[in-house]
């Protein structure tokens, strides 16, 4: 019905930039938010607008030191948590989202709509389109029979098409492999992501090389849709790890059945885990892995893609 332009979408005098997916979770969309946070906001007033999936809150959230993973999502609190120079807001109708951040009294110059792939009700100015290495839209299938949310035809309305989760030595053969699978259209550019693990785990009470804890024996937790790379950087034999489902929130049982199996144990989370866990585990014992969406090549020419639109937008 959007394509054919029988319902409308609503556009707005500001430049808008949509990270989204075909297929369902697990693409990498929030380091590549946070990517965009970084490029933009020493230039620019930026903001970010999400659904806040699961959250206990109805309608506008504007996040503010009242919030919590719990209040507003845990993905907007992250963004949060880790930039303080950008507002985050929530609503599970983007367009009244949209116009509430426009009708504050510092209003943004840049909004970034967060998993809005699929959300015609607003036309953005430039889509960004995520889809894994080991998971290609091209190669799956509609709902119930694959993951994807929409036809793979959906693609076409992406500007770009970043390929994430990629590993980081992938050689310039394959990626061509991999775009003649996609055959992008002529105006579509493709990029090719990883992601870059940090060195040092944090907490609220400093940060711990990897490699001081990785022969002690430790919890792994993680609740995100493909934690499989996560427990790969700091699995050792002898370690407990522990599944949940993505986003998920833990019950007050849970937290007693984590603290039963913790002892004197470090507990080693995800940074998405990690706002929903803070101050429900001992501060001393609870670490997260920060990461960080990276390029294998041609970071300058995604930037200034992403530059260009944003100077050239009318």
């Amino acid at each position: 019905l959007y394509d054919n332009q029988i319902l409308k979408s609503s556009k707005f005098d500001i430049p808008i930039i949509a990270v989204g997916n075909l297929s369902v979770g697990g693409t990498g969309k929030s380091p590549q938010i946070e990517y965009l946070i970084r490029l933009l906001s020493p230039h620019y007033k930026i903001a970010t607008l999400s659904r806040g999936y699961k959250r206990n809150s109805t309608g506008f959230v504007l996040a503010d030191k009242n919030s919590s993973a719990l209040t507003i999502g845990d993905e907007p609190f992250q963004f949060f948590a880790k930039f303080s120079n950008i507002h985050v807001a929530v609503d599970g109708n983007r367009v009244r989202g949209v116009h509430h951040l426009l009708a504050l009294e510092n209003p943004p110059e840049i909004i970034l709509l967060d998993d809005a792939f699929q959300h015609r009700k607003i036309k953005a100015g430039y889509y960004i389109l995520l889809t894994t290495y080991d998971d290609l839209y091209v190669n799956d299938f509609v709902l119930p029979t694959g993951n994807l949310r929409e036809s793979r035809r959906g693609a076409k309305r992406a500007d770009c098409i970043i390929i994430t989760k990629c590993p980081p030595n992938l050689t310039g053969e394959q990626q061509r492999s991999i775009i003649e699978k996609l055959n992008p259209d002529t105006h579509q550019q493709v990029f090719f992501s990883f992601i870059e693990y940090d060195k040092m785990l944090q907490s609220s009470v400093g940060s711990l090389a990897i490699e001081s804890v990785r022969d002690q024996r430790k919890i792994l937790l993680a609740g995100i849709a493909n934690p499989k790379q996560f427990f790969d950087i700091l699995y050792k034999s002898g370690d407990k790890v522990l599944k949940y489902p993505d986003h998920h929130h833990f019950s007050e049982k849970e937290i007693l059945e984590i603290k039963d199996l913790l002892g004197e144990q470090l507990i080693i989370t995800t940074e998405k885990d990690y706002v929903r866990l803070q101050h429900r585990l001992p501060e001393r014992q609870l670490y997260y892995l920060p990461i960080k969406s990276a390029f294998i090549n041609n970071a300058d020419a995604f930037d200034m893609g992403i530059k260009n639109f944003i100077k050239g937008y009318k």
